[in-house]
């Protein structure tokens, strides 16, 4: 079969049916084939592509690695298809409300300073935005998009990269007068250090010492529960605090705020993410629309 005669968006919508339901028979139901078809159509899927997608050991449909991230890639390219099929059948225009949630830092920050483009742009639309660091359930909170930093668990969610950001360790002046300013990973021991209050990817602040990178534990004087308390305790002097770039850039240009150790800043950077829930449907053309807006206009 030459590569002009395969189905690839056919091949892709069998392959979700077997994930999304759980098995080939389930999957075959659906798609009113015989579950043998689909049996073979994976098989042959796996043999085009070099590598087994899914394990069949198991009474439970079990995803390789490689069958994940196909699954989540194979969902994001049928959305667009469906979309763009819907688009030009239609001449959808985005309209209606778009709930996002999202950090403080990254909405106060980033998020803010480009809503009224996006809104010139696409009149028909109301943002809702709310803000909280920690983890949520899209459902739950019956949000369109999540924006959030640092490693991806795998989820039910397709992730749309956005940028990344460097870190920074930063005081107040007010601060350094009083305690001096830490010249070495060792001098953070005796200075108060600003923590958050819940679990992160990486506990610690990785810095660079003698030529390599070595991570600190942080055992921090005050915790807070998001970037922009965390920001705000560091401007009234309370302590030492690693936060993102564009949260404490216009700080650190009008002397409110003043980097520290910069010299040992290994030069790590959080990812930041658009998380939405696409699976088994279209996506609406307001949350496709914000998506697109996001990946061309962030800049960190």
């Amino acid at each position: 079969m030459s590569r002009q005669d395969i189905n690839r968006s056919g091949e892709m919508e069998v392959f979700v049916s077997v994930v999304e339901r759980g098995g080939f028979s389930a999957a075959a139901t659906a798609r009113r084939m015989t579950p043998s078809a689909v049996s073979k159509l994976v098989a042959r899927l796996e043999t085009r592509l070099g590598a087994r997608l899914v394990n069949r050991s198991t009474r439970r449909l079990q995803l390789t690695p490689e069958g994940c991230a196909f699954y989540e890639r194979s969902i994001t390219i049928l959305a667009d298809i469906a979309e763009a099929e819907r688009q030009a059948s239609t001449g959808e225009q985005a309209s209606g409300r778009i709930r996002i949630n999202t950090s403080g830092s990254f909405g106060n920050h980033v998020l803010a300073p480009l809503v009224p483009a996006f809104m010139a742009l696409h009149p028909a639309v109301t943002l809702d935005v709310s803000h909280t660091d920690r983890i949520v359930d899209l459902m739950e909170e019956r949000a369109d998009v999540a924006i959030r930093a640092g490693p991806l668990k795998n989820s039910s969610l397709i992730a749309r990269k956005l940028g990344a950001t460097s870190k920074i360790i930063v005081a107040s002046p007010d601060y350094l007068s009083r305690h001096g300013e830490p010249r070495s990973a060792a001098d953070l021991r005796r200075h108060c250090r600003i923590g958050f209050s819940y679990a992160r990817a990486v506990e610690g602040w990785p810095l660079r010492e003698d030529g390599e990178t070595v991570m600190i534990p942080i055992t921090p004087g005050v915790q807070v529960g998001d970037g922009e308390a965390m920001r705000h305790l560091a401007l009234s002097g309370a302590g030492l605090a690693r936060l993102a770039a564009f949260t404490v850039r216009a700080d650190i240009d009008a002397a409110r705020l003043v980097p520290v150790l910069e010299e040992a800043n290994p030069g790590d950077l959080e990812e930041f993410y658009a998380l939405y829930m696409g699976q088994g449907g279209q996506l609406p053309a307001r949350v496709r629309a914000l998506l697109d807006f996001l990946a061309s206009h962030v800049r960190f």
